[in-house]
């Protein structure tokens, strides 16, 4: 059970590195339908109130990348939020009674796993924005949305299978990125 937690935790947490809000709305709607196992301590994220907020900022986000100079900035203050979220994420479904272990757990894996891909889209972005003048950001933030959505929803289905394939595409893109700093 705990294997299966921290592999739903990770999926979710990584699409918080595509869209801040995309999973925690995701995994409002999903605790409020009983398809994850919110733990007691965090019951509030499948509330009215949660629901509703985290459906304001999703929309807010989506509507924001798509404005020039906007994603960029967004980009860069979405990185810590991101790491913040990708935290509550996997926090959120482990079944740890020990307070302490939860969070540092959560951090780690579901901070580490948000800070990586949101680190990896900002990259990207940034790369669009030099070669296309920011003619191809809305083009890549159309296909972030739908990562956001597509991935956050296998990962409530399907987590064990996310939770690998998302585990072995982060050692993909630090081997990647090691390699490119490296070379420089």
């Amino acid at each position: 059970m705990i294997i299966v937690s921290i592999l739903l935790g990770i999926g979710l947490s990584a699409s918080a590195g595509y869209r801040v809000f995309i999973p925690l709305l995701i995994a409002s709607i999903a605790g409020r339908l009983g398809w994850i196992p919110l733990t007691d301590s965090f019951h509030w994220m499948s509330s009215t109130p949660a629901f509703l907020c985290f459906a304001t900022a999703t929309i807010i986000e989506i509507a924001a990348y798509y404005i020039p100079v906007v994603d960029n900035i967004l980009d860069t203050i979405a990185t810590p939020i991101a790491i913040a979220a990708g935290a509550l994420l996997t926090t959120s479904v482990l079944p740890i009674d020990n307070d302490l272990l939860k969070w540092i757990t959560g951090i780690l894996l579901g901070g580490g796993s948000a800070g990586i891909m949101q680190v990896g889209t900002s990259m990207l972005r940034l790369a669009s924005t030099k070669t296309t003048a920011g003619l191809g950001n809305p083009f890549l933030a159309t296909i972030e949305h739908v990562l956001a959505i597509v991935q956050s929803l296998l990962s409530i289905w399907i987590p064990v299978f996310m939770g690998i394939t998302v585990i072995l595409f982060l050692i993909f893109l630090v081997t990647r990125f090691s390699r490119f700093v490296l070379s420089k």
